[in-house]
Formats: C-alpha cells, sequence, structure tokens
C-alpha cells in the first residue's frame, strides 16, 4: 500500500473533539474551511506537495482557538502567531519551503513507530528514516519490568517518537499562523492517531500507568532508574517532552481538547514514576550523559500545572532539577566545560517557568547567569555554541573551533532562553542575541531547495575553515527543532508590555521584518515595510488612532546612527548602540515612522583570539567560498574609516554578496552549499592608513597586541582631528616602550597627515 494521509469525513474528524468549546463551533470551522480532510497525493518518487483547495478561517477565529497565556513576572508578553503576518523576506523563502514540507508530509509516516509498538495497523507507511525508524526486528514493545537485558536482545532507534512531537508542533504553529484546513486536519488525525495508540498501550496492562505513550516499551524509563549508559538506552524523556510538547501546541494553538486529555494523563504517568525516586536517585540520573537527556520535561510539566492548575504537575517539573548545575549557576559558578551543550540548555526555559511560579529566587538567577556564561564567551559569529556537541572552557571561542561546531538545536534553544529572560527583564542584550540566532544560524539552517520528503536543515552549522553545512537531518534531534524554526519567525517581531491597558498599550518592536501586526484590541494595525538586512531602513505605518507607545530597538552593531522620524519630521532620541528608544504620542491613522539604521561592513573578534575575527554587514555574518583548510589570512586596516567601516574593502555585487579582494563573501543565511570560511586570521604585517602606506612594520607588544589594533580600538573616530591625534598619541606610546624607532614614527604620522580618510 502506499504512503498517505488518512481520510476521515467531516463527522468523524468532529468525534475527535478537537476544539474545547464545542462540536458545534468545530462543525462550523469545518464547513467554512472546506469540509472534508484533504488527502496528499499517492506517493511515486516523492509526494507532490499538497495545494490546500480551502480558504483558510478567520484570523480573528485563530485567536479564539489559542491558549496561550502570559505568566506571572513577565514585563513583556508575545502576539498570537495569527496577529502577526510574513510580508516577503530572506525569511519567508525558508518558511514557504518548510510549509511545503508540511502540507506534502503523510500523517501515517508520523504515526507509522508509535502504530507498530502498539501493535496497530501501520497503514502500509514507512517510518520517517534515520532516527525516526522501526527498531530491530528482535525488539518488543517491554513493559518496565521485562527487558530482557542488552545481552540477550538488540535494540535501535531507540529515540522515535520524537521527529512525530515536533512535526506536530510543526503543523500545530503552522495552522495557527496561516488557518490552513489542511494543518488543522494534520494536527486532529495526528491528535487522535496518539489517542489510538496511548489507548491501545493502556489495554495491554503491560505498563505502569494507562498514560504511558512512546514508540517503544518502557523499558527505557526503567532502565534510566539503574542508571544505564547512552548506548544500551537513548533519552527517553527527550522523546517524552518532544511528544508533550507537540501535544500542547496543538491544545495551545488549535484547541484540541484531546490532545489536552493525551497530554494530561501523560503528565500524570510521569509523576507517577519519578515522585517515588529519592532525590539523589533523580539527581544522578539527570547527570548522565545523553541518557539523562530529558530535553524541556520541566517546561512542559509547569506548563501543564499553569493550564490545569495542578500543584502535583508543578511538584514534578521540579523533579527535573539537577540540583548541581541549577545551584552552581545561581550562585555565578560556571561548571560547563566538558557538559553537553543540547542536554542542559533546554533545562533553563524549565527552569525559568518554575520561577514564575514559585518564586524561588535561584531559578531566575540560575537561568540568567547561565545564559552569561554561553553568551557571548562560548558563542560563535552566527549565534551557535559547542564543539562536538560539547561547550569548552569559559571565554573560549577561537580555541574551541573543531570540526562539527554549532549544533541547531542549541540555537534553538539558545532563543527560547532569550525570548523568556526579555519578557522577565526587557533587556536589550537578549534580542541582540535573538537577532543574531535567528537571522544567521536558524535562518541559515535551512537549505534553499525544495522538497517534501527532507526538513532539508542543518545538525551542525560549523565554523572551521572550509566548513560545509550539514543538510537533510531526517528524523535526527536537529531535523526535529528544524522543522518547529522555519514556521514561526513572526513569533518574536514583537511583543507588547504585559500591563497594557486601554489607552496605554506599549509596543516592542524587536526584529526589523517585513510583516503586518493586527493588534485589534488596542485598535491598531502595524505595517512594517523594510527589505532589512539587504536594506538598513525599515518604515512602520500606524493605522488606527489613539496613545501608543512604539519601543524600538536599536541594534548592538549601529555604527552610523540610528534615526526616527515621524511623518517626515525628525525625533530627539538618545539612540545608544544595544537599547531601545521610545517614541510616545497620539496617533492618527497612517502616521508613518521611518526609521534610518545604515548598513555597514565590521569585523568581530573571537574573545580569546583578537586576530581571529568575522565579516559583517549589520546584523549579518559574511561567509567566505573557500575549500580551503586553514584560516584565511585577510589585511582590513588599510581600509577603514573614521567610523569603523570597512564598506571601501569590498564591493557589493547584491543579495548580501560582496567581493574582497578575490573571495565572495556570501550572508550566512542564504542556505547555500558552497565551502565556506566564517572566520579568517587578521594579518596587517605594515602600518597602512586609508591605502597610505608608511613602509614601517605594525609593532606588537607582548601580548600580541599591534600599534593599529591600539590606534583603531575605540572603533571609530569623531572626526579627523581625532584620528590624528590617536595616531600620535599611540606612536610617543611605542617609541617610549621601544617598539618603534624615533624615524619610523615620524614616518607613520606622515603617513596619517597624507592619507585621505574619511
Amino acid at each position: 500500500m502506499s504512503e498517505h494521509d488518512s481520510t476521515y469525513s467531516r463527522r468523524s474528524v468532529l468525534r475527535l473533539g478537537a476544539l474545547t468549546f464545542g462540536a458545534a463551533a468545530g462543525a462550523a470551522t469545518l464547513a467554512g474551511a472546506g469540509g472534508n480532510l484533504a488527502v496528499a497525493a499517492p506517493a511515486a518518487a516523492a509526494p507532490a506537495p499538497f495545494v490546500n483547495p480551502a480558504p483558510p478561517v478567520s484570523r480573528r477565529f485563530l485567536q479564539s482557538l489559542d491558549r496561550s497565556v502570559a505568566l506571572d513576572g513577565w514585563t513583556a508578553q508575545p502576539f498570537s502567531m495569527s496577529q502577526v503576518t510574513l510580508e516577503p523576506s530572506v525569511f519567508t523563502r525558508a518558511q514557504d519551503q518548510a510549509l511545503n514540507l508540511a502540507r506534502a508530509y503523510p500523517v501515517d509516516r508520523i504515526l507509522a513507530v508509535f502504530r507498530r509498538t502498539a501493535g496497530l495497523d501501520t497503514k502500509g507507511a514507512n517510518a520517517p528514516g534515520g532516527w525516526e525508524g522501526f527498531g530491530h526486528a528482535n525488539e518488543d514493545a517491554w513493559g518496565p519490568d521485562d527487558y530482557p537485558g542488552r545481552a540477550n536482545t538488540q535494540t535501535a532507534n531507540l529515540l522515535r517518537g520524537h521527529y512525530a512531537g515536533h512535526f506536530l508542533s510543526m503543523v500545530a504553529l503552522a495552522y495557527g499562523s496561516t488557518g490552513e484546513a489542511v494543518f488543522k486536519d494534520k494536527v486532529d488525525a495526528i491528535v487522535a492517531g496518539l489517542g489510538e495508540v496511548q489507548a491501545a498501550l493502556a489495554a495491554t496492562g503491560r505498563y505502569s500507568h494507562p498514560g504511558f505513550l512512546a514508540a517503544y516499551g518502557e523499558w527505557q524509563f526503567s532502565q534510566l532508574e539503574k542508571y544505564a549508559p547512552y548506548g544500551e538506552i537513548w533519552a527517553p524523556y527527550y522523546t517524552c517532552h518532544k511528544i508533550m510538547a507537540g501535544l500542547l501546541e496543538a491544545y495551545h494553538l488549535t484547541g484540541s481538547a484531546q490532545a489536552l486529555e493525551i497530554v494530561t494523563s501523560m503528565g500524570e504517568w510521569v509523576h507517577s514514576r519519578l515522585s517515588k525516586l529519592p532525590a539523589d536517585q533523580l539527581e544522578r540520573m539527570w547527570a548522565i550523559y545523553i541518557a539523562g537527556e530529558y530535553g524541556g520535561m520541566n517546561e512542559v510539566m509547569a506548563d501543564l500545572h499553569q493550564i490545569t492548575g495542578r500543584e502535583d504537575f508543578l511538584a514534578t517539573a521540579k523533579l527535573f532539577d539537577l540540583n548541581a548545575l541549577v545551584n552552581a549557576s545561581a550562585a555565578g559558578t560556571d561548571t560547563l566545560n566538558g557538559k553537553h551543550a543540547n542536554q542542559h540548555i533546554p533545562q533553563f526555559p524549565g527552569y525559568l517557568k518554575v520561577y514564575s511560579h514559585t518564586h524561588e529566587q535561584k531559578y531566575f538567577d540560575a537561568v540568567k547567569n547561565f545564559w552569561g556564561m554561553v553568551v557571548p564567551g562560548r558563542t560563535y559569529a552566527h549565534g551557535g555554541n559547542g564543539e562536538g556537541e560539547l561547550w569548552g572552557p569559559a571565554n573560549t571561542v577561537a580555541g574551541d573551533i573543531g570540526t562539527r561546531n554549532a549544533e541547531t538545536c542549541a540555537t534553538y534553544n539558545m532563543l527560547k532562553v532569550s525570548r523568556l529572560l526579555y519578557f522577565h527583564t526587557l533587556d536589550p542584550k537578549y534580542m541582540d542575541y535573538y537577532e543574531t540566532g535567528v537571522l544567521n544560524h536558524i535562518l541559515g539552517s535551512r537549505k534553499n531547495a525544495e522538497s517534501s520528503t527532507s526538513p532539508e536543515v542543518t545538525y551542525m552549522y560549523p565554523v572551521h575553515p572550509g566548513a560545509r553545512r550539514e543538510y537533510d537531518n531526517t528524523g535526527t534531534c536537529c531535523g526535529g527543532t528544524g522543522l518547529e524554526n522555519h514556521v514561526k519567525y513572526r513569533d518574536s517581531i514583537y511583543f507588547r508590555s504585559a500591563e497594557d491597558a486601554p489607552g496605554n498599550p506599549v509596543l516592542h518592536v524587536n526584529l526589523y521584518v517585513a510583516s503586518t501586526l493586527d493588534w485589534s484590541e488596542q485598535g491598531f494595525e502595524i505595517v512594517q515595510q523594510t527589505e532589512y538586512p539587504e536594506v538598513g531602513a525599515s518604515t512602520l505605518v500606524v493605522n488606527g488612532s489613539g496613545p501608543l507607545d512604539l519601543r524600538l530597538r536599536v541594534p548592538r552593531w549601529i555604527q552610523r546612527g540610528f534615526t526616527v522620524k515621524v511623518n517626515g519630521v525628525a525625533q530627539d532620541l538618545e539612540a545608544t548602540p544595544g537599547t531601545y528608544v521610545t517614541v510616545s504620542r497620539t496617533w492618527t491613522s497612517g502616521d508613518r515612522v521611518e526609521i534610518s539604521m545604515p548598513l555597514s561592513l565590521r569585523v568581530e573578534p573571537t574573545i580569546d583570539n583578537p586576530s581571529i575575527q568575522a565579516l559583517h554587514y549589520g546584523p549579518v555574518v559574511l561567509l567566505a567560498r573557500s575549500s580551503a583548510t586553514k584560516f584565511l589570512k585577510l589585511s582590513l586596516y588599510a581600509s577603514m574609516r573614521l567610523d569603523g567601516s570597512l564598506d571601501t574593502a569590498a564591493k557589493a555585487l547584491g543579495d548580501n554578496v560582496f567581493q574582497l579582494g578575490d573571495l565572495t563573501f556570501e550572508p550566512a543565511y542564504s542556505g547555500g552549499s558552497a565551502l565556506y570560511h566564517m572566520y579568517f586570521e587578521r594579518s596587517e604585517p605594515r602600518i597602512v592608513f586609508a591605502g597610505t602606506d608608511s613602509g614601517v612594520a605594525n609593532a606588537r607588544r607582548a601580548n600580541g597586541t599591534s600599534f593599529l589594533d591600539v590606534v583603531w580600538a575605540e572603533g571609530s573616530f569623531a572626526d579627523r582631528a581625532a584620528f590624528l591625534a590617536t595616531v600620535q598619541r599611540t606612536a610617543e606610546t611605542f617609541v617610549a616602550e621601544g617598539l618603534l624607532t624615533r624615524r619610523d614614527s615620524q614616518k607613520v604620522l606622515v603617513a596619517a597627515g597624507k592619507a585621505k580618510i574619511a
């Protein structure tokens, strides 16, 4: 039998109980969306992208389904996915490719591994593949106590089920964003399928609780409690988290009552297992390399507490505390060296959500301090971190460049941590990092290619010389998070202050992305018109009237000023890079806010080796196309302008592609397949200003800092006089230190005076 989506009648779909406010509303939705579930074409070589025949449901209806809530302590909160629409931009390329995959991919393939485990008909569907396979033929769906031991059987694909959780999240996010019936149909079909599997597993009487749901037996959880290592088991609670998170997205974004029922029962099963275990056993479990990796189990249990009000779920969330890490991080003690990055990053959103419910300060301090241990000291230019999935020493970037850097899952989760910290603190640094990571690593992790079978995303987005992105990744952890990444670009462009009330709304404009915000609760529509990040400008058109504070992010990379005009009138604002500025006024419909933030070429050195640097254009990391396996050497000081930019060093070829000498640089977000260098080695053998060569060697101090490094240490100069004064002062210092002769000093000053630097 060919692989296909399951077909249901309208009546059978209604029986799923998908909408919390009843079948009548569900029937109205289906009638408006065209009725029956859509069916993908039978598979041949590969299924064709699905074309949804039904019109989307209204955005007002989507908002009525949204069950997302703000948590205690948040001073800002997101908008509903349906309130923000992306207009064409660099982001819609990846979004549209991901949505096409979501439309085309058969539900039966997603459910196959679960159905096989439960003894149900797989409907002829193959498993997705990779880590998401059926497992070994000799493997049974063993219960908690009847695993025969590794020596007596073989196992495989022990993470299976995780990919289905991510896929469910993807189609729920897609429905919440677009309202297309095909995505709601797939949410309902997956939820119904998981419900059937959960019921079939419970009917066997083989498992410890009727809420158990997995694509393998319960034995992995029992073996973890016996401290089984990675290899004998994989990461059972990691997979559990992905399934529960997908079900919660289905509840939050589509109103699925059945999804909430299934995930609540799963939560009861988790509580029944862990609440019996002593604290020292739990601590040891969560510290086991990979086997103890639990994703964001503490986060989903805290979310279940928020939804249901059940205190046992909050208590269960705290059972996932890795106290050694929490306490050290809360105290500001860095213990990350050698730890598995993506085993631990996903724990921190959960700690922050537990903090929102308990107000225990250690959780907030731990998350805030942890973030500071990763950013910037362990963060590569594009926002990624880790080498071979492990963290290196503190404040080590160049020294931790290996052959497999920057697992994409790690950045996916660092963005979640950053977003939640911003909700609590409104600190701009979290959204500055967010822009770096989402634009360069996440957008760049999606190959610029259509596929109806593969997510075409990276596992690693490496940073070493002559690197290539690791695309495809069907069934892997990053293939799973990659399903979600590209359908939720809209979720952090705008936030609103949590205390908003009629007459005093505050809008946080965090990202400059072409988009439209429907803020009907406050009577506003905000249309953002921009070609950013290819053009350093954005215009906000305010449709609606009344008071509104616009809180605009001033990116940290700004070198040439950030200015704002309202209806052509310049605003008197102190726009310091790495802050926000606020425009407060009573608006008239049609008012225009013009934001200018000129882009420029610049370099950023690594924190531990100033000679290893990355080239940026505004927020964009640029990759040099090259197959060389050693660092390329570049001289750039000769092209520096007074403002510290390097615009004269390279020729712009369009679409953020630049030519610098014989090297071509492309944006990290391109989704390309060329071999590349993210970093280069700075080589400045002689003292040169604006192309004027002094003929003098660029003297260095014992710590490696050169004459030109000192001159340009502040990054820019107010005017030519300030530049000349700095050159003279530096020359005198180097003469005094015995690093320059008096004669060479004079040559340097003459060259600076002749240089046509502007």
